[in-house]
Parts: C-alpha cells; sequence; structure tokens
C-alpha cells in the first residue's frame, strides 16, 4: 500500500458507508448511485490496494418516516433529509472514533452535513476539501432568491437552484452555522471554520452565494483559477490556506459534477467547463499524498440520467477517483 496516514489505526481499514438517498433533490436515481459504484467492484479495487475494507450493506434508513414531512418554510423534506443526515453522522462518527476512514458513497450532496459532523465529532481541527461545480452554501433566505417565472413553466437551461428549498445546495451553510436557524435541523453544530473550508471547480453559483462567499472570506478556487495556474497550483494554494503545516486532518468532499459532462455525464446537475479526467484524479492523488485524509465522499452519480455507456463511464470514473483518493498511482 502506498497510502500513508497519520491518523488511521492499524491495520489500515476503510469503512464503506453507503447512502442510497435521493431526499435532498427532486431527480430520482442518484439514491442508485452507491448501489452501482459498489456492484462495479470498488471493494475489491480498494482491497487490492491493500485495504482491508469493512462494508456492511447500504444504508437503507428504514426508520425514518417520511409520510408526513411538509415543507418547513421553503425547505422540501427537511425532515427526512435531517433524519437521515444524522443517522449517516452517527454511522461516519462510529467508524472515524474506531480509526477506521468512512468513505461515503452517495447520494445527492445534502448527505455532506451527516458525514462532515461525524469527521468532526472524532477531528474537531480538521479541515474540508469541497470539489463541486456548485457551492452547496445557499442559506434559507438565499435559497429562496432562486425563485424562477417563465411562461411555459419550465426552468431556465442551467438552473441549479431554479427550484428553491433543495436541501443539496444547501449543506455548507448548515455546517458553517450561517443563516436562519431551523429547529429540525438543530442537531447540525456549526463544526466548520470558514477558514478551514476551500472550494474547487466552482463554475455554477447563485448570486447570494456569492455574497456569503465573499462576507465569510472563504476561499474558493473557481474554474477560471485552474485554467489561469494549472490543478497541481490550485490543489498546493488551498492546501496553504486550510492546511498551512500540514498536520490537520482532512475531509475531501467529491460531488461528480465538478468534472465536466464529457467526462461524468450521469449526474443530476451538469455544468460544462469543468474539471477534465485527470484534473479530478490529481486533486484526489495530491490530498492521499498528504497522509493527512480522515474522510472521504463521493456523491451525485445519478445511474437514471443518461445511457446505459454514460452511466457506465460516471461511475467508471467514480471508482477510480476513490482509488486514486485510496492510495492508487500511475506508476
Amino acid at each position: 500500500m502506498t497510502f500513508e496516514s497519520k491518523f488511521l489505526s492499524e491495520p489500515k481499514t476503510i469503512a464503506i458507508v453507503g447512502c442510497p438517498f435521493s431526499g435532498g433533490q427532486p431527480k430520482p436515481g442518484v439514491d442508485k448511485g452507491p448501489i452501482r459504484l459498489v456492484e462495479a467492484g470498488l471493494i475489491p479495487q480498494l482491497e487490492g490496494l491493500g485495504w482491508k475494507v469493512r462494508f456492511d450493506g447500504h444504508h437503507q434508513f428504514e426508520e425514518v418516516n417520511a409520510e408526513n414531512d411538509p415543507p418547513i418554510g421553503i425547505l422540501k423534506n427537511p425532515r427526512l433529509v435531517s433524519r437521515v443526515c444524522r443517522s449517516v453522522a452517527d454511522a461516519v462518527g462510529g467508524h472515524a472514533a474506531n480509526g477506521e476512514l468512512p468513505v461515503t458513497l452517495g447520494g445527492d450532496h445534502s448527505l455532506a452535513m451527516g458525514t462532515i459532523s461525524g469527521t468532526f465529532s472524532k477531528h474537531p481541527d480538521a479541515c474540508v476539501i469541497w470539489v463541486d461545480a456548485h457551492a452547496d452554501i445557499n442559506t434559507l433566505e438565499t435559497t429562496e432568491s432562486g425563485l424562477w417565472i417563465t411562461t411555459n413553466d419550465e426552468p431556465p437551461a442551467n438552473a441549479y437552484d431554479a427550484n428553491p428549498g433543495n436541501i443539496h445546495g444547501m449543506p455548507v451553510s448548515f455546517l458553517l452555522g450561517i443563516g436562519e436557524k431551523v429547529e429540525e435541523f438543530s442537531w447540525v453544530k456549526p463544526v466548520l471554520d470558514a477558514q478551514r473550508l476551500v472550494f474547487i471547480g466552482l463554475r455554477d453559483v447563485d448570486a447570494g452565494e456569492k455574497k456569503i462567499l465573499k462576507d465569510n472570506n472563504i476561499k474558493a478556487f473557481s474554474m477560471h483559477e485552474v485554467d489561469k495556474y494549472g490543478i497541481g497550483k490550485v490543489v498546493e494554494m488551498a492546501l496553504d490556506h486550510v492546511n498551512p503545516q500540514r498536520d490537520r486532518p482532512i475531509h475531501l468532499s467529491f460531488d461528480v459534477d465538478a468534472l465536466d459532462p464529457s467526462v461524468a455525464p450521469s449526474t443530476g446537475t451538469p455544468v460544462r467547463g469543468g474539471l477534465t479526467f485527470r484534473e479530478g484524479h490529481y486533486i484526489c492523488e495530491a490530498i492521499c499524498e498528504t497522509g493527512l485524509l480522515v474522510g472521504l465522499d463521493l456523491m451525485e452519480v445519478n445511474p437514471s440520467l443518461a445511457d446505459e455507456t454514460s452511466v457506465q463511464q460516471t461511475v467508471a470514473v467514480g471508482c477510480s477517483l476513490l482509488r486514486s483518493a485510496l492510495g492508487e498511482t500511475l506508476l
């Protein structure tokens, strides 16, 4: 194994947390992403890198009753999302407490409320590297600004938050503790300090989110910076900001829509002009090389939104990203 860690126990163990969940957004199918990733052979692939892999089956959240889940204000499926994310936080936190590396397979990105909360329960001094086309930092107030009006009741072509209230566009604000408080999410503590969060790959950010990023002095590298400096320099600058001494644990939360749709077409909110195959993998390889990774998410693989060839391509890329973050090298 080429993976070295300053925080994991021996023998080095990955705990796969499969989260077939779609309640944070309206498009069906993203709940099938984790299942397809495992069916593609992810577990033996990781074992082939020298890991001990623990996988107890996908979380089905049978105990979560969402039959009576009216909106809270504009938030959709708030009780379902809250209770599932809390369950995920408990699972991830338990694995982290055991010295294992939780690898969460989503599912939509609202789950990061749970994964990052779980990581920080063990590693309160951790930092977060969020790789995504979107900032996912809307608040209850700014998500309302996404309302759209058209004559044929169709959203704009590139409207990530055109149907406001979808919580997969909001997890970072909950983790930072900004915006109006919602009692149902009172369990989500503001564990994340703005100076220990960095974005890479942004290219579809709402006006309200841009203001939040600026007002809170949150470091973000859009695709403009990737083009300007190259991915190697961007990752170095990102680490210099959130982890200057290279001594803090790292949680990497990777949304596959950070990649260009030509690379990962089967996802719910694709935006052209994204990371190339190699740029995405370089991020994962560079984080692995630090030896500081303690939490890893791969989110928003949706097998229902493309033809089967494109689905297989996206699933294969997802597995490849995870392998790169967990020690696979080119040589």
